[in-house]
C-alpha cells in the first residue's frame, strides 16, 4: 500500500499549492492539472512495468477517463469554470485506491458527494464572507431588490406556507415548505453577492486568459460579449487598445473544496469508514 499512499501525498501536495494559488490569483495556472495527470499516470505505469503489476496502471487510467468525463459534463453544463474541471480530471488517476474497479467506483462516487457537500458548505461561508467584507454596498442592494422583488417573495413564501400546511399530515412537505419559504432571500442574497461584491475594475494591461466580463465591451464597432469560457488572448489584446480599465466579474475561489473533500476522503479510506457511508 505504500505506493498508493506515497500517490496520495503528491496529490496532497499538488491540490494544496493550487488551493494556494487559487486563492491568490482566482485561477489555477494549466500546468498544475496536467503535470498531476503525467506524474500520476506516469508513475502507475512504471511502477506495473517494474512489479509486473498493470493492474495498479489501469485502476489510474479508468479513474482518468471516469473523471475526464465527470469534468467535462460540469464545464459543458456551465458550473466549472475550465481550471476547475482540468483539477477534476486530474484527481480521477489518484484515487483508484483499490485493485477492484467496482470498490473504486464507490470511491470515485464518495468523492463526488463530499465534494458537493464541501463545495455547499464552502459556498455558504463563502457567500457570508463577502457580504461583510463589502456589507455597505451589499446592504444597499440587497435592500434595493427585496423591495423590488416584493411580489415574486410573497408568491414563493405563500407556496412554502400551503406545503407547511400540508406537512401537517406528511412530514416530508413540511420540510419542502420550509425551504421555500425561506428561499427567495437566499436566492436574493447569492444574486446580490454575485452582483455587488464579486465584480471590479481591473486595468485592462492586467487582464488574463479565461477572465470573466462583467458586461459587453465596445470595441470598434463591435462587442464583446460575456461567456462563460471567458476572454481569450485576442480578446485581451482588442480591449487593450481600445479601453485602460474594465469590468470583471470574479468567481468564488473553489479550488479549495477539492482539498477539503480529498482530505475527508483519505481520513474516510485511512479508518476504514468509508465504506460505512454504503
Amino acid at each position: 500500500m505504500g505506493e498508493v499512499f506515497f500517490l496520495l501525498g503528491v496529490g496532497f501536495l499538488w491540490i494544496l499549492f493550487a488551493s494556494i494559488q487559487d486563492l491568490r490569483r482566482r485561477e489555477v495556472d494549466n500546468w498544475i492539472s496536467f503535470s498531476l495527470i503525467a506524474f500520476v499516470l506516469g508513475f502507475r505505469f512504471f511502477y506495473g512495468l517494474f512489479n509486473d503489476d498493470w493492474n495498479f496502471f489501469y485502476q489510474g487510467l479508468f479513474g482518468f477517463i471516469i473523471f475526464l468525463i465527470v469534468g467535462n459534463l460540469l464545464y459543458y453544463g456551465k458550473m466549472f469554470a475550465g481550471g476547475d474541471a482540468k483539477l477534476m480530471i486530474a484527481v480521477g488517476p489518484l484515487l483508484g485506491l483499490s485493485s477492484a474497479f467496482f470498490i473504486n467506483l464507490k470511491i470515485y462516487f464518495l468523492f463526488i458527494i463530499l465534494f458537493l457537500f464541501s463545495g455547499a458548505v464552502y459556498g455558504f461561508f463563502s457567500m457570508v464572507f463577502f457580504s461583510l467584507r463589502n456589507l455597505r454596498a451589499f446592504g444597499k442592494d440587497y435592500s434595493r431588490r427585496l423591495k423590488k422583488s416584493r411580489r415574486f417573495i410573497y408568491t414563493i413564501m405563500i407556496l412554502g406556507l400551503v406545503f407547511m400546511a400540508i406537512g401537517i399530515l406528511e412530514n416530508i412537505f413540511f420540510g419542502i415548505g420550509v425551504l421555500l419559504f425561506v428561499f427567495p432571500y437566499f436566492y436574493l442574497y447569492a444574486r446580490t453577492v454575485d452582483e455587488v461584491c464579486m465584480v471590479r475594475v481591473v486595468e485592462a494591461k492586467l487582464l488574463t486568459e479565461g477572465d470573466w466580463l462583467y458586461k459587453r465591451v465596445k470595441i470598434g464597432k463591435k462587442f464583446i460579449k460575456p461567456s462563460w469560457q471567458g476572454l481569450s488572448k485576442m480578446e485581451i489584446s482588442l480591449i487593450k487598445k481600445y479601453h485602460k480599465e474594465i469590468k470583471i466579474k470574479q468567481g468564488i475561489p473553489f479550488v479549495p473544496v477539492f482539498l477539503i473533500a480529498f482530505l475527508i476522503l483519505i481520513y474516510l479510506w485511512k479508518n476504514g469508514l468509508w465504506n460505512a457511508v454504503w
